[in-house]
């Protein structure tokens, strides 16, 4: 599937994975999805088993980890998830968005792993 996705001209130029607020889940569908952020005016070809969602534009807070050894991504995600559950956004006068998709890139060692989470 990452190939498919990566053949895909994208906006943000990497595909990535998305924990969906149940009112964009389809029946039968999961919350987590994988996908490409593409232009609002997409002609482009839609891979079978694959459908086009519009989200509306909202603000994100990223966190990224530390780099980490590619074997170890399971512990990188973890320990960026469990700093995450700790975190409180209304230290900068915010509240988590429920909304809105949290974001997931892919692991990649030498850069962390990184998490976006919306607020409001």
């Amino acid at each position: 599937m990452w190939g498919t996705l990566t053949s895909i001209k994208s906006i943000s130029g990497e595909p990535v994975c998305l924990w969906l607020p149940k009112k964009y889940i389809k029946p039968g569908t999961s919350e987590y999805v994988q996908g490409v952020e593409v232009a609002f005016d997409y002609k482009g070809k839609v891979p079978d088993g694959f459908d086009v969602i519009t989200l509306p534009a909202a603000s994100y807070i990223m966190f990224q980890g530390e780099p980490f050894a590619e074997e170890d991504f399971g512990a990188a995600i973890e320990e960026l998830q469990a700093a995450i559950k700790k975190y409180d956004p209304s230290l900068l006068g915010y509240k988590w968005d429920k909304e809105n998709p949290r974001i997931q890139l892919e692991p990649i060692g030498s850069r962390g792993y990184i998490e976006l989470l919306p607020i409001k």
